[in-house]
């Protein structure tokens, strides 16, 4: 185990003076982002995060913004772990990190919900998409979120940013992704919304209920920041619809939607829509801007791979994906750009 078992089970019973017996821990599997940890005693269960050990690029991993989301989110309709405490005191697991509550249910890292009955996959991805429009409409100032992020000019300020972590971390060109970088650039769209983005919304950060389709659980708030929703309904479609059951997430790209009872793109945003006041459609701009983010996103996963601070041993796996993901972005830029 990669934390200090006594030092965190000290830490846990001074907060909690009657918390008795022994701590076990167990750490997740299958994320990239901050190491998570399952922490259980007897009668109770709590989860920790924290930042990566090694060298980070500039504002990755920020723990106290993950902390700060969620506890802003308690008591609207975004179901969100409740925050316990967050902590910067690098000597208790070696970073700084926080605690929240344990979310009983179902987790999914595949996006075909093999485990799932072919009846209920559907149900599933509309109450993804019916919690996305919840996220979005959020009253940031009501729930103190008001400076979370910058307000406006959203896409060329990440682009920007993107652009400039590629540079970074890229471990040689990529014509596609300088290609994405000019191209969107030149083709942002007028209107300029500005909500709560979650940053990483898909099945995989998601917790549904043990026995119905509904969401009961958001998890993984590392990217959020306020944005434009479009480009967070992209990020979800992009790692369902533009990834292959063979590639990271277990996309459903090559799959037959119909024989697997799973939705197509366009069934998924219309119930979105349903739920939202968004009257802008999602273009073939805001897929490639996520497909250009996302490859960037992967190659600095493995990039951290060979630098030995990789959060999850399959990171160098994302550095085979990521030029696909690319070459896909630029194939949606040779095509006329119409909204879903």
């Amino acid at each position: 185990m990669d934390i200090d078992c006594h030092q965190i089970d000290g830490f846990l019973k001074n907060m909690f003076p009657d918390l008795t017996g022994d701590l076990h821990i167990q750490k997740t599997t299958g994320g990239q982002s901050n190491p998570t940890y399952i922490l259980s005693y007897s009668d109770r269960v709590y989860v920790l995060r924290r930042r990566p050990d090694g060298v980070l690029l500039p504002s990755a991993h920020s723990v106290s913004r993950e902390f700060r989301v969620q506890k802003a989110l308690e008591h609207t309709g975004v179901k969100v772990p409740k925050m316990i405490s967050h902590c910067e005191d690098e000597s208790i697991v070696g970073t700084e990190f926080y605690l929240m509550s344990y979310v009983p249910g179902r987790v999914f890292h595949d996006n075909s919900l093999t485990e799932v009955d072919v009846t209920q996959k559907k149900k599933m991805y509309f109450e993804m998409a019916r919690m996305l429009a919840k996220i979005h409409a959020v009253d940031i100032h009501k729930v103190g979120l008001v400076t979370f992020g910058k307000h406006g000019n959203y896409f060329a300020r990440q682009i920007h940013r993107w652009s400039k972590q590629w540079h970074l971390s890229k471990p040689s060109d990529n014509r596609h992704i300088d290609h994405l970088a000019g191209w969107l650039a030149d083709n942002i769209p007028e209107d300029d919304e500005t909500t709560l983005v979650h940053g990483d919304y898909r099945i995989g950060n998601l917790v549904f209920d043990t026995k119905h389709p509904s969401v009961v659980g958001v998890l993984d708030w590392e990217l959020s920041t306020l944005g434009h929703p479009l480009a967070d309904l992209a990020n979800c479609c992009t790692y369902a619809w533009f990834l292959n059951s063979d590639e990271y997430g277990h996309g459903i790209r090559d799959l037959n939607l119909k024989e697997q009872g799973l939705p197509s793109i366009e069934e998924f945003i219309d119930i979105y829509h349903q739920e939202s006041n968004l009257k802008e459609k999602l273009t073939n701009f805001h897929l490639s801007f996520s497909l250009f983010r996302m490859s960037v996103i992967f190659t600095g996963v493995a990039d951290r791979a060979r630098r030995g601070n990789a959060a999850s041993g399959n990171a160098r796996e994302l550095g085979k994906v990521a030029p696909k993901l690319a070459q896909r972005g630029f194939e949606l830029t040779k095509q006329k750009i119409t909204g879903v």
